[in-house]
């Protein structure tokens, strides 16, 4: 018989956009408050953290602006705001670093990715970034397409 961690999938959704519109400076892995169905909803692949930043409210941090959408099973009764605000669980030593490193100029809380952990907890992975200027996104652009022009070069030799 299978064993059940090989055949359940590793769930990770990105936040994509994150890593283009910033430079992340530091990474925390943080616990996240959810209501009933969300989790269920979350396992279905019903996530987006497009949008989504993370904010310090009177010593307790939550994620704002993720989408996280209903499933069609849930009771019409009991449907939690999909764009809601959601508790981080940090450590207040974590939180108080967080806080003295936001107060900064330029530097902001964003969520890079939502996953399952090894304990098939929801963990949720937030950076430090400062955000980039226009010409700094170009220079990334025009690395990125050099690194694969010569890796399709490379390829053609071989």
């Amino acid at each position: 018989m299978a064993n059940k961690k090989d055949t359940k999938k590793n769930l990770v959704f990105k936040n994509k956009k994150a890593f283009h519109d910033f430079t992340i400076l530091e990474t925390l892995e943080a616990g996240i408050v959810l209501e009933g169905s969300e989790v269920k909803a979350i396992r279905e692949g019903r996530v987006n953290l497009k949008d989504s930043f993370v904010r310090i409210i009177k010593g307790e941090v939550f994620l704002l602006n993720a989408h996280i959408s209903h499933l069609s099973t849930t009771h019409s009764t009991y449907r939690p705001d999909e764009r809601r605000s959601r508790k981080l669980l940090l450590h207040s030593k974590q939180i108080d670093k967080m806080y003295s490193k936001v107060t900064k100029d330029g530097i902001t809380l964003v969520a890079l990715k939502l996953y399952f952990n090894d304990k098939n907890m929801i963990k949720i992975e937030v950076a430090t970034a400062q955000g980039k200027k226009l010409h700094d996104k170009r220079e990334d652009l025009k690395a990125k397409t050099m690194k694969r022009e010569t890796e399709q070069v490379l390829k053609s030799f071989k």
